[in-house]
Order: C-alpha cells, then sequence, then structure tokens
C-alpha cells in the first residue's frame, strides 16, 4: 500500500467529505470525530488491518463548499496542518449550483474558474507532499445524457488531467458508482443522486482505499 507507516492522510472537500464531522476545523482523534462517511470508514479499515503503520486521518472536508470555498481556507486546513498525503474531493457544488440555483449566477463555479483555481492549490502545495489523491465529482445517476451528469462528468475530466499533471493518485469515483447502478437504483444509495448513505460511503471507500494498493 502506498501510504508509508507514519502517514499522515488529511481528507478536503465539500459535504460528502464533511459527513456530519464533529471538530473544527481540523476533525481527528477520540469519540468518533470524522463523520460518518468515508473518512471514518477509511480511518477504520487503515485501523485494523494495517494496524503497524499507524495511519493518521485528518478531516477537514466543509459541506456547500466550492473550490472557491477551498482557496480561502487552503492555507489554514492544509498548508499549516502539513500533511503528508493529502485527498482532495470537490466539484461537486461548483456544478451543482448550475442547477439548482440557475439565476443565482454569482453563486455558479465555470470549468474554466474550476481548473484555474485547483491547479494553483496543487502547484504550491504538491512539492510539500509524499503523495497526492485527486478524486472525481459525481453524480449517481445512470442517464449519461442528464444535463447534470454530463456537466459533472466534463468538471471530473479535469480532475483526471489534474491528476496526471502533478503525479496523483486518481480515483474515478463516476466509474466506481456507474458499475454499482448497473444492478441498483440510485435511490438505493443516495436520496438526492449526491448525498450518499452507508453503502454509498463504502463505495468511496472501496475505490479511494483501492487505488492506494489496500489489499482486500
Amino acid at each position: 500500500m502506498k501510504l508509508a507507516k507514519g502517514s499522515k492522510l488529511v481528507v478536503i472537500g465539500d459535504s460528502i467529505a464533511d459527513a456530519g464531522r464533529t471538530k473544527e476545523p481540523v476533525s481527528e482523534g477520540l469519540f468518533d470525530p470524522l463523520g460518518r462517511g468515508f473518512v471514518t470508514q477509511v480511518e477504520a479499515l487503515l485501523g485494523a488491518t494495517y494496524p503497524e503503520r499507524r495511519i493518521r486521518v485528518a478531516n477537514v472536508g466543509c459541506s456547500g463548499h466550492t473550490v472557491r470555498d477551498l482557496k480561502e481556507r487552503w492555507d489554514r486546513d492544509v498548508l499549516a496542518i502539513q500533511p503528508d498525503w493529502l485527498a482532495v474531493l470537490i466539484g461537486i457544488n461548483d456544478v451543482w449550483r448550475q442547477f439548482d440555483l440557475p439565476r443565482m449566477k454569482e453563486t455558479h463555479v465555470g470549468l474554466r474558474e474550476y481548473e484555474r483555481t485547483l491547479e494553483e492549490l496543487l502547484r504550491r502545495t504538491r512539492p510539500g507532499l509524499s503523495g497526492l489523491v485527486l478524486m472525481t465529482p459525481y453524480f449517481i445517476e445512470p442517464n449519461r445524457r442528464d444535463p447534470m451528469r454530463r456537466r459533472m462528468e466534463a468538471y471530473g475530466a479535469v480532475v483526471k488531467q489534474l491528476a496526471k499533471r502533478h503525479d496523483a493518485v486518481l480515483v474515478d469515483l463516476q466509474a466506481a458508482f456507474d458499475r454499482i447502478l448497473r444492478r441498483q437504483h440510485p435511490a438505493s444509495l443516495a436520496w438526492d443522486r449526491i448525498h450518499p448513505n452507508q453503502t454509498g460511503h463504502m463505495v468511496i471507500t472501496r475505490a479511494f482505499l483501492t487505488a492506494l494498493g489496500y489489499k482486500w
């Protein structure tokens, strides 16, 4: 597995990472502060199956955030806490606001701004990291002609390009959910096709750890 002994893994993103975490600005430590989502699942599996590596996991996800919000808090929530490995999942709200708030254009983060901002953050940060994980945004919708699904895939394509550019581990979450959607309806994974239940979070967890070389 790619995470070396003693590594500090920090996960930053939106509500999918946040998942009700309990401490601000950084969630880690006792009494399950990492939330009810994939970050907790990742920490639990690493602790149970790789205890000798003593991997430290911290969660700095914030519900509702876009890449603009990440830029505002990057120094405090990433650089100041000096991760060895950084995992980034952002882009869902950047796209979603274009559909659920179509008239509030000031909330929209266009594709060019998304790429430019994320590129800037990664360029500043990558040299100081042992490893970087980039996760694509996703929409749990099997109809590939759905407008929001198509827009989300365009943002996911940017993440894939950035992963190559910055020597990052890529986690294609849209592909991970697509495999499950061959046999399950979206409603069984997420009521709004965005915020997953525990099964949906485990889909993310499995894709994330598999990309890191986890032995199942």
